[in-house]
């Protein structure tokens, strides 16, 4: 499977604090990466360098190189907004835009980039919908707000909106924490099928969930409180699973701390 994206010898600060330490890895197109590992070992802030969401919070900075097929993406002259376009984002609690429709919300990233037509808006809106598996369950109230849908629907929801621009990688971080099984069950469906289109990256305290859903997946870890986290272990998901090369992980995976 070719090589999509591919983080070199990176490093994330919160002003003063390192955050991950020499993070390299390379995380392969049309697959699902889950990264799993205790609070605190930097799995959310490796999530948030692929697409420049990092450098947002004030003081944090990142170093190294991240090349999204063989483009640095922090390259001079790159616009972080280009970044963000082509590598969505899907939050752990689902929100769509409050006072905005189901549909508003879906085509609310499109109209950022210019005006859109009715015509061309109306087909993106089916297609994302389609997209989220969410379309027959809100096709005939798309002016009703996007906030009144349940919590798993407001989570296909914020899909739809992001792969409405259609990017070219889905990044998840924790997305069902916050649902019943039920949602739970149904985003991970979603994810299966949209790694036929995408590449997704998720973040999941869940192991049973990264397990089910993951074709790879990465484990990080921190010696101590306030250290760096840093990559212990990226395989197979069922290697990483049934017969890890780290005893960390393995200890992780069974309970045994974190």
């Amino acid at each position: 499977m070719a090589k999509r994206i591919t983080l070199d010898h990176v490093n994330a600060y919160y002003g003063g604090f390192h955050a991950i330490d020499d993070l390299s890895m390379v995380i392969e197109e049309r697959s699902i990466t889950a990264f799993i590992g205790p609070s605190g070992c930097g799995k959310s802030t490796a999530l948030r360098t692929i697409n420049r969401m990092h450098e947002v919070i004030p003081g944090a900075r990142v170093e190294g190189r991240i090349a999204l097929d063989d483009e640095d993406i922090y390259a001079t002259g790159i616009d972080p907004v280009d970044v963000r376009r082509k590598v969505g984002m899907v939050f752990q609690r689902p929100n769509p835009f409050p006072t905005m429709s189901i549909y508003e919300n879906v085509v609310a990233g499109m109209k950022l980039n210019g005006r859109v037509s009715k015509s061309v808006a109306d087909d993106v809106v089916e297609q994302s919908l389609r997209g989220a598996n969410l379309w027959n369950e809100v096709k005939d109230r798309l002016a009703r707000p996007g906030a009144g849908l349940s919590g798993g629907q407001q989570q296909r929801l914020c899909i739809a909106r992001a792969i409405a621009v259609a990017p070219e990688v889905l990044l998840m971080d924790e997305p069902c924490s916050a649902l019943d099984p039920i949602s739970t069950l149904a985003i991970e469906d979603l994810m299966e099928e949209l790694k036929k289109d995408y590449t997704i990256v998720i973040v999941t305290h869940n192991m049973q969930q990264a397990a089910r859903v993951s074709d790879r997946t990465a484990f990080f870890s921190i010696q101590a409180t306030g250290e760096p986290g840093r990559l212990v272990e990226l395989a197979d998901t069922q290697k990483i699973f049934s017969n890890p090369s780290e005893k960390r992980t393995e200890d992780y995976i069974t309970g045994r701390f974190g």
